[in-house]
């Protein structure tokens, strides 16, 4: 456990216990602090990993997360909000849980050390080639994150690594390992923090950048949302009266034509042209905004 960094003792937050509330919250800012920092030290990686992914869903590939615990539960969370913020199909972007669903809510005992369900969930993501693999692990030695990686690379999938213990037996199992160094935690042990936080940060950028570089987004703007409910149904109209320099009320007129698809309706607009044009424009460029109109 003495080369495990996160299972370390944290000399500055020994006495949070018996601190005023206020130097308590202080102590845990301090320590959050670290971790963008030990973050963006892993840029370079971590822009490797974007293009790797972006090359694997521009062929058609997935983006398949696993962990253990909150390690686990991170990655089923951006998993679940690729969807709605990027339009694409549920199966693009997956996350497993050691464990199954029920370990989402209640912590499963043994889960991060069985070998076979690792396998398992390998099999039930039907990951080929064409897919990538990113397992995550504060310490990155948990024996389902070791099998998953063994059994990834066995079928020549493409894999990375993400945890914050640069001596993990992951690092030789991942084509590529991402290793923010967050040092001890707060609370000795307790990785759904800064690992938690750390990890969070990474999976953020690989999610996004993949799908900014596949055209996901105009500008920065969220053109592929998927208005589900009034907020998004706003955000789409907001987005589509900014882009086409329109009011707010033709902004949804032109929504309303195109079944509230945003990237038709400011092809429609940028063009002065009706739905079967936009489509063919937007066809014709894969579906990527920017080649429309850079």
């Amino acid at each position: 456990m003495s080369k495990i960094i996160t299972e370390g003792l944290n000399k500055k937050t020994k006495d949070i216990d018996i601190v005023s509330t206020v130097k308590l919250v202080e102590l845990i800012n301090n320590e959050d602090k670290i971790v963008a920092k030990a973050v963006g030290k892993e840029k370079k990686k971590i822009a490797a990993a974007i293009d790797l992914i972006a090359d694997k869903f521009s062929n058609g590939g997935h983006l398949l997360y696993f962990g253990a615990g909150t390690s686990g539960r991170l990655g089923v969370l951006d998993a679940s909000e690729c969807p709605p913020t990027f339009g694409v199909d549920e199966k693009m972007v997956q996350g497993f849980i050691a464990g199954g669903d029920t370990a989402l809510r209640t912590a499963i005992e043994g889960a991060e050390d069985s070998s076979e369900n690792a396998v398992t969930d390998l099999v039930k993501s039907e990951a080929t080639s064409n897919d990538v693999v990113v397992a995550i692990s504060a310490s990155g030695n948990a024996n389902y994150i070791i099998s998953l990686l063994k059994n990834a690379k066995a079928k020549k999938i493409k894999t990375i690594g993400i945890c914050c213990n640069k001596s993990a037996k992951m690092k030789d199992l991942s084509d590529i390992f991402i290793c923010p160094i967050v040092k001890e935690e707060v609370i000795t042990g307790s990785t759904r923090m800064k690992a938690g936080t750390a990890q969070k940060m990474v999976l953020n950028m690989l999610s996004t950048g993949a799908m900014v570089k596949i055209g996901k987004t105009y500008k920065n703007y969220m053109i592929d949302v998927k208005p589900t409910n009034e907020k998004l149904k706003n955000r789409a109209i907001n987005i589509v009266s900014e882009l086409a320099n329109i009011s707010k009320k033709d902004a949804a007129v032109a929504l309303e034509q195109t079944a509230f698809d945003v990237k038709k309706a400011v092809a429609m607009l940028w063009f002065n042209t009706n739905l079967e044009t936009a489509e063919k424009l937007l066809d014709d460029n894969n579906g990527v905004l920017r080649k429309i109109k850079y």
